[in-house]
């Protein structure tokens, strides 16, 4: 579970900006929500990390942040040498001219050679990436820590200077692969994308843990063609099974979804209540297709404990139907693993089904930097009060100026 992120210089955030998700302790119990950060932990955090604020706030570019994160981790050794990784820093002189540094922190294993074991403990880790400015992408320093129960402090998996070098601990260990790590790794492309390629166990760990994070944006928000998203559901049955049982929550008129090969592959019908035909995907109303392209990221994670992160997920799903969607994340049946959804809001509706330290607000000053702050960091916000009413009338900030 992720339960800290910080952001420097990404978009349109300048200056350091820190979501930390932990509970005050003196927050009531309330396991439906707030879950340990890891297995057995005293400190808990949300499941549901939701971001609300005016257009163009920044609410994206911390979903942007996290993605880029996860894409870094899997993805850069298959960035060309010498092209630009896929963000922005901030766009003034200041913001181009300086790094940029994104840290998380999340639970994993004390011991690695125990991935295999679902009952393993598991601890804090903290994963922390600096990429140089002035139109430089070159990683400046790269570093994964964890505090294991036998440690007072933090303790260094690995860490990478500006000239790349790698030194790492015994538990990562490198005796077999430095050689070749020295001869491959590329200035713009992770220690852990490039290890993973060698098959280093420990990097294979870290570069999956970091595959269970799905988003519908790194750059921009991704639109899955049709032909994409049916054969997502063709290659996993059992997506559409739950598809089918959940769609009648969107569009109660519809019975199933259904594929037909045609000249061109296969094609998906929907079967509904009283009509004598099938329907075909182009005819369903917006909100059903949209529907059909989020409820993967949602069910992968909450099938592998993962990170769903999406943006403007109510953009096309009706309120009731977005309310439903958070009952799955805090339903500890449908969500056995604690999988977390992050998610950026216009529906603001949706703050009288949050607790506080489940919202956080995005704004922006005079100068177009973006500032990050919880709900729970407002003086004087109680349980009991109306988010929704509050927040429309101004008194929480973050609200768009018009005229």
């Amino acid at each position: 579970m992720l339960h800290r992120l910080e952001i420097e210089n990404f978009y349109s955030i300048l200056e350091s900006q820190v979501i930390d998700l932990r509970v005050a302790n003196h927050a009531p119990d309330a396991p439906e929500r707030f879950v340990p950060i890891w297995r057995n932990s005293t400190e808990k955090a949300p499941k549901i990390v939701a971001f609300f604020g005016p257009n163009a706030s920044g609410k994206s570019n911390v979903l942007r942040a996290l993605t880029f994160i996860s894409f870094f981790v899997q993805h850069s050794f298959s960035v060309p040498a010498g092209n630009p990784l896929p963000f922005q820093r901030f766009n003034n002189t200041q913001g181009l001219a300086r790094p940029t540094r994104l840290t998380a922190y999340m639970a994993g294993l004390e011991d690695l050679t125990r991935a295999e074991d679902a009952t393993a403990p598991q601890c804090r880790y903290v994963y922390e990436v600096v990429i140089g400015g002035q139109g430089n992408h070159t990683v400046l320093h790269e570093s994964l820590h964890y505090w294991p129960s036998t440690a007072a402090r933090k303790v260094r998996v690995f860490e990478r200077d500006a000239e790349g070098k790698v030194e790492a601990a015994r538990m990562f260990d490198l005796s077999r692969f430095r050689v070749t790590l020295e001869a491959i790794l590329r200035p713009n492309a992770s220690v852990i994308s490039t290890l993973a390629q060698l098959k280093h166990p420990g990097a294979t760990i870290f570069r999956d843990a970091a595959a269970k994070l799905c988003s519908n944006i790194l750059v921009q928000k991704e639109d899955v063609r049709d032909e994409q998203v049916i054969q997502l559901y063709v290659n996993n049955p059992s997506w559409l099974e739950a598809f089918n049982r959940e769609v009648q929550r969107v569009d109660l008129g519809i019975r199933a979804m259904k594929f037909l090969p045609d000249a061109q592959g296969l094609h998906a019908i929907f079967e509904h209540e009283g009509l004598s035909s099938p329907v075909h995907l182009t005819l369903e109303s917006h909100g059903t297709r949209q529907f059909l392209k989020i409820f993967p990221y949602i069910l992968q994670a909450l099938e592998t404990g993962g990170v769903a992160v999406l943006d403007e997920l109510d953009g096309a799903i009706h309120p009731q139907m977005l309310s439903e969607i958070l009952q799955w994340f805090r339903d500890r049946k449908r969500n056995p693993h604690n999988a977390q959804l992050w998610i950026s809001c216009h529906s603001v509706s949706l703050l009288e089904s949050l607790s506080k330290e489940e919202v956080f607000f995005c704004d922006k000053d005079s100068g177009g930097r973006t500032r990050i702050y919880g709900l729970r960091d407002i003086q004087g916000v109680r349980r009991a009060d109306n988010y929704y009413k509050k927040y429309m009338a101004g008194i929480y900030g973050a609200i768009p100026q018009i005229g």
